[in-house]
């Protein structure tokens, strides 16, 4: 059997891996405060990120430890969702809700974006998801909204990124639940 070193489990993962090569990475940002009986929905959907940084606002409930269970890095909050912006470690950002999941759609669509080429990426200021609730009646869908960021964003709504009209349409939904 063989065995490999440096460059060649490189190449090998090239090989077996390929979507794997020059893949933008994405850091989901999630705001918690004593969300611990939907947080886990939201972060069981975040395979497409290869970092998840959860902004906890003092949460009393188990909601820290499942950020724990999904290998989330936990930090105290800034005053402002631009200075939030510092925590993560990768130039786009997927920002969500924890009240909010990605739906197989758009998982896929993630990984798709992550395959696009680097210089296409470069002319892409954002990208935006269909949104649908939950309501009482059943699903709804909502405007788009913005979620796809990067880390230089200076556009806000409150703590969500304001809608960029110019976005790229990702497909699948944001799934934005109203009940845990």
């Amino acid at each position: 059997m063989p065995v490999f070193f440096g460059a060649e489990i490189a190449t090998l993962r090239e090989l077996v891996f390929p979507w794997l090569v020059e893949m933008p990475p994405i850091s989901a940002i999630l705001q918690t405060h004593n969300d611990g009986l939907r947080l886990g929905r939201a972060l069981e959907t975040l395979h497409p990120c290869s970092e998840i940084v959860i902004v906890d606002r003092a949460s009393t409930d188990g909601t820290l430890g499942i950020a724990r269970e999904y290998g989330a890095r936990i930090v105290s909050p800034r005053r402002s969702s631009a200075e939030i912006l510092r925590y993560a470690k990768h130039d786009w950002l997927l920002w969500l809700l924890p009240n909010e999941a990605l739906s197989e759609g758009l998982e896929a669509s993630l990984y798709e974006w992550h395959r696009a080429a680097t210089e296409d990426l470069r002319t892409i200021s954002s990208a935006s998801a269909r949104v649908r609730e939950e309501t009482e009646q059943g699903w709804s869908i909502a405007p788009l909204q913005t979620r796809l960021i990067p880390k230089t964003w200076v556009h806000w709504d409150g703590m969500t990124p304001a809608h960029d009209s110019q976005s790229t349409l990702l497909q699948g939904d944001l799934l934005h639940f109203r009940l845990p």
